[in-house]
């Protein structure tokens, strides 16, 4: 009878372990799933910022273009209209440019 017990309780151990590591097995390809799910996630997020960030880019480069269309559009106006002003500012501004260049 005790030999009986030991032999059940070795086959309850077998069995046991045997089941761990059936346990241990589908714990292991669920994380492996669960790696490869949070991988497509982050890669997921990190192409949505990109272009997002593409988009904003592209947005601010197009409103700097104009701005500078339109600074020089002023610029060309502003020469038509006063070019004995545009001169002397001109003038000016290189007179400035000579002295701070001449002090170096």
């Amino acid at each position: 009878m005790a030999k009986e017990a030991t032999s059940t309780i070795a086959a309850n151990k077998e069995v046991s372990i045997e089941e761990l590591a059936s346990q241990l097995a589908t714990l292991k390809n669920d994380i492996a799933e669960l790696t490869g799910a949070m991988t497509n996630f982050g890669k997921t997020r990190g192409r949505a910022a990109a272009d997002q960030a593409k988009s904003t880019a592209q947005g601010l480069a197009d409103t700097g273009r104009v701005k500078a269309a339109e600074a020089q559009e002023s610029a060309e106006e502003f020469l038509r209209t006063q070019p004995a002003t545009a001169l002397g500012i001109a003038a000016g501004i290189g007179f400035l440019v000579g002295l701070v260049a001449a002090r170096r």
